[in-house]
């Protein structure tokens, strides 16, 4: 049999600009919160005992402030370097980058999934161009480690990504589903070979936090 391949993304902890609701692309992303940091922790730890198990072979991030400081701590607990990919990066938001996410969206009349062909700023990708370079950048690095264990830090946009590679969703299904993704929570795919030689990815779990200790306010 065949190794498999697994995909674990990791989304950042709780950044600064979400509690905010600031529009988070390189001006606007000013880094972790304290509960991101803690978050971050958690989740290396897990990953680490993961790791100790069954290494992963590689490590990906992005280089967005939230997901660099997130990355940094996993490498940090799992002593496994990181390799930054520019094209994983989230959406290019333009004149949208460091402003309110309540007025641009009620500029855009909703989220960019909702015109998806549609620059939601000046100078902003759309959803379906940010889609498609951040899906290449993904089949590249999954073509590059083909039966390996990949792990990577990024967004919550990376996990819709990963989700509509792999799940092989048409253009624009982004205008009737979408997926929740906590901070700190792990998605996991598998691509195992059954006994029939059949090759399929499996997706195992998606939006896992059970390596996070509740809040106590």
């Amino acid at each position: 049999m065949a190794p498999t391949t697994e995909l674990v993304i990791a989304r950042h902890g709780e950044a600064a600009c979400n509690v905010a609701g600031i529009v988070g692309g390189k001006q606007g992303c000013t880094g972790l919160t304290d509960l991101g940091r803690n978050q971050a922790e958690q989740l290396a730890a897990r990953l680490a005992a993961e790791h100790a198990q069954q290494p992963y072979t590689a490590f990906y991030t992005t280089p967005r402030l939230r997901v660099a400081q997130t990355a940094e701590i996993i490498t940090r607990t799992l002593c496994l370097p990181a390799t930054i990919d520019p094209d994983l990066r989230g959406p290019n938001h333009g004149d949208a980058d460091g402003r309110p996410w309540v007025d641009v969206k009620t500029s855009f009349q909703g989220p960019p999934q909702h015109g998806p062909d549609r620059q939601y700023a000046s100078g902003s990708e759309t959803w379906n161009e940010y889609l498609y370079r951040a899906t290449a950048a993904l089949q590249k690095i999954l073509a590059r480690h083909d039966g390996e264990r990949i792990l990577i830090a990024a967004h919550g946009e990376t996990v819709e990504v990963a989700h509509n590679l792999l799940l092989g969703l048409p253009r624009n299904a982004c205008l009737r589903l979408g997926f929740v993704t906590d901070h700190a929570s792990l998605a996991r795919w598998q691509r195992p070979t059954n006994r029939f030689g059949r090759i399929i990815w499996q997706l195992v779990s998606h939006n896992d936090t059970r390596h996070l200790r509740p809040r106590h306010d």
